[in-house]
């Protein structure tokens, strides 16, 4: 994609929603990590189910660790792979509490030694937390960079790096939500609806999908 196209994208999608944000919900950045790491093979709506009564009682690693792996498991057992999460958010929070004071550092470095908290996860923290141009390449974005030209790579990395290097400075802190929100619900991904998608000249998808027939009632 060119130059002047992918300023263009971002124009429209900043037009149409300039003020992204993300779905997860959460009070303060300690919320917001475990929001993020609950997340992983889930979806946000699971995860704000799940985390809205947590979410009253917990709002520090201290208040996780009285919690404990057994209480917070059963606030989180609809969640997908709550086992491993319960473990790793214990942990996590025992490792910010013990070295931290508390606090979610803004480092993605170190973020990412955290238990559970892989790059994709340390950079939506950055992102959300801290303001930082960060691109988390999710499921979303990794097919919407793909599909569109905007970002091709074979992998989430080689995605991510291409975000970076040619996303406009305007764009750069609202870019990650951008493009999840796009995938999420224009550029599905069995049936990508380019009928009412904002940037479908700029795409390189070439089968675009036309609208569905309206059926008539006789």
């Amino acid at each position: 994609m060119k130059k002047a196209d992918i300023f263009e994208f971002y124009s429209r999608l900043a037009d149409a929603n300039p003020s992204p944000e993300t779905e997860l919900s959460f009070g303060n950045n300690y919320q917001l990590l475990v929001a993020v790491v609950l997340s992983a093979q889930a979806t946000d709506v699971g995860v704000n189910k799940a985390t809205r009564l947590l979410f009253e009682a917990v709002k520090t690693p201290a208040q996780m660790i009285a919690l404990g792996e057994d209480g917070l498991k059963a606030h989180i057992r609809t969640i997908g792979l709550f086992n491993a999460k319960a473990k790793n958010v214990i942990a996590l929070s025992e490792i910010l509490e013990r070295d931290f004071g508390g606090e979610v550092p803004a480092d993605r470095d170190v973020l990412t030694t955290l238990p559970g908290v892989g790059r994709k996860t340390a950079n939506v923290v950055m992102n959300c937390a801290f303001g930082a141009e960060t691109f988390a390449v999710d499921t979303h974005i990794f097919r919407v960079g793909n599909r569109t030209g905007l970002a091709k790579g074979k992998t989430v990395l080689a995605v991510e790096t291409l975000l970076d290097k040619h996303t406009p400075g305007p764009f750069r802190v609202g870019a990650h939500h951008w493009l999840i929100l796009h995938g999420r619900y224009v550029c599905k991904a069995r049936t990508p609806e380019c009928w009412r998608c904002p940037v479908a000249d700029l795409c390189s998808y070439k089968p675009k999908t036309p609208p569905k027939p309206i059926r008539s009632v006789s």
